[in-house]
Parts: structure tokens; C-alpha cells; sequence
């Protein structure tokens, strides 16, 4: 953290250029610690920095760490093809940011969704590296035996994937429902893994990335927040059993 002018900080934080950012603090819409600053060249520390704009207070981040109950029918694209893009979802301040999803979800997927502009954050998220399982509820379309269950904690056989594919773990919920985690994130796995077991799915919803579950974070669907470094952590942790 440092000390920066005021059109600085508004700009860092995805107020808009720095033209526009001095434009607002020298029409008074910038107030911190309850006196307006039309100054746009004060400078402010910015460690533990709030500053109300338009009378909504923000807190000074250097980076942003965001998860998200993605909703259906959304992709996760900064250049969607079909559908809008998840980024939507958020204020617009974001985009000025470059927020960006970390990793994607299907447009029919829903559920656990990180989104963050720090660009090292991501590529450690996103690394296979890391062997972090993420949890996913998934629906089927034929009802579910042992059988099926024991294929995905055994392994199978995608196309162009050298090696078997397994699920670190697997368990019925119901008829049609069951909860399976992965370390290896590849491209629709737990699509491919249902047919490639001889099932269907109908229906896909993540839940947890490492010890951040969705359950905790209490987001419904569409509904975001800003992680603190005690959710962080928890991404790095290994689920309850």
C-alpha cells in the first residue's frame, strides 16, 4: 500500500479515466471521513482507505477477490458467444478493473464462481498444480446404481485424455443426485465423465473450491461478495469430509 492523489485511487478502483475521476472529485462527489475532497491531487494512504462516492462507500482495494452464485444462462467469457457474460452480473466498475473469471463454468452450470483482476491470483487458481478438488452436485438422467458411483471413483476413459480420469469423491444423494469432486478441471469433465459411466447429465451446480463452500458464503443465485483474506485461505484448505 502507498499514498496516492485522489483521481488516482478513484481510477485503480474502476471509477473510469482519470479525466472522468477528476471530473467527480471537483463536483464534490467525493467524501472521506465525512468532508467532501475537491482536490483531486490530495494524496491519501491508502492501507484501510474508505471514501464514499455518490454517498456509497468503498473500501480501497489493491486487488479484488470475488465469488459468485453464478446463476443458468450465463457464460463465462469476457467475449460471450451465445449467451451474456457473467461479468454483467457485477457493477461496472469491474470491468474497468478487468475482473475476469477464474476458470469457467458452463453457460448451464451454476453455482461457486471466483472472479478476481489479480492476474497471479488466477494462474495459481487455475494451475493443476495445485490439486485443490472442487465439488459439484450433478443430476442424471437415468436413476443411479453402485455401478455407476464405482466407475467415476475407479476412473474412465475420455476421448483424447491419455490417462483415466477419477473422481476423488463420490457419493449418491438421491435417485437422480450425486456429489463428486475433481482435482483435474478439464473441459466439461463432469459432463464427459456421466456419459463416459453410462449416464446423463441433466443438471450441474458447483458447490465448493477447497474448504470454500458455497453453503458458507450464503450467495443466492446472482448474488456476489468480496472474499477477505479468512475465505482466501479457505480455498487453499482441504474440504470436511
Amino acid at each position: 500500500m502507498s499514498s496516492l492523489p485522489l483521481d488516482r485511487i478513484l481510477q485503480s478502483q474502476g471509477f473510469g479515466t482519470r479525466k472522468y475521476c477528476r471530473q467527480l472529485i471537483e463536483d464534490g462527489a467525493v467524501s472521506i471521513n465525512g468532508a467532501v475532497i475537491d482536490n483531486y491531487r490530495q494524496t491519501f494512504e491508502t492501507k484501510d482507505l474508505e471514501f464514499s462516492l455518490f454517498d456509497e462507500v468503498w473500501r480501497y482495494r489493491e486487488h479484488v477477490y470475488i465469488a459468485m452464485n453464478k446463476p443458468a444462462g450465463h457464460e463465462c467469457s469476457l467475449k460471450p458467444s451465445h449467451h451474456p457474460p457473467v461479468i454483467d452480473l457485477l457493477p461496472e466498475q469491474m470491468r474497468w478493473r478487468e475482473v475476469q473469471p477464474v476458470g469457467r463454468l458452463d453457460h448451464d452450470t451454476t453455482g461457486l464462481l471466483l472472479l478476481s483482476d489479480d492476474g497471479a491470483f488466477i494462474h495459481a487458481q487455475s494451475s493443476p498444480k495445485r490439486h485443490v478438488p472442487k465439488l459439484y452436485v450433478a443430476t442424471t438422467h437415468a436413476p443411479i446404481d453402485e455401478a455407476l458411483l464405482q466407475a467415476l471413483r475407479s476412473g474412465v476413459q475420455l476421448h483424447d485424455e491419455p490417462a483415466l480420469l477419477a473422481a476423488t469423491h463420490c457419493r449418491q444423494l438421491g435417485a437422480h443426485e450425486l456429489e463428486i469432486a475433481l482435482e483435474q478441471g478439464k473441459y466439461h469433465q463432469v459432463k464427459r465423465m456421466l456419459a463416459a459411466a453410462g449416464n446423463h447429465c441433466t443438471a450441474l451446480r458447483r458447490v465448493a473450491i477447497g474448504g470454500l463452500t458455497l453453503e458458507s458464503l450464503g450467495l443466492a443465485e446472482g448474488d456476489w461478495i468480496f472474499l477477505e483474506a479468512e475465505e482466501l485461505a479457505r480455498l487453499n484448505a482441504q474440504p470436511e469430509a
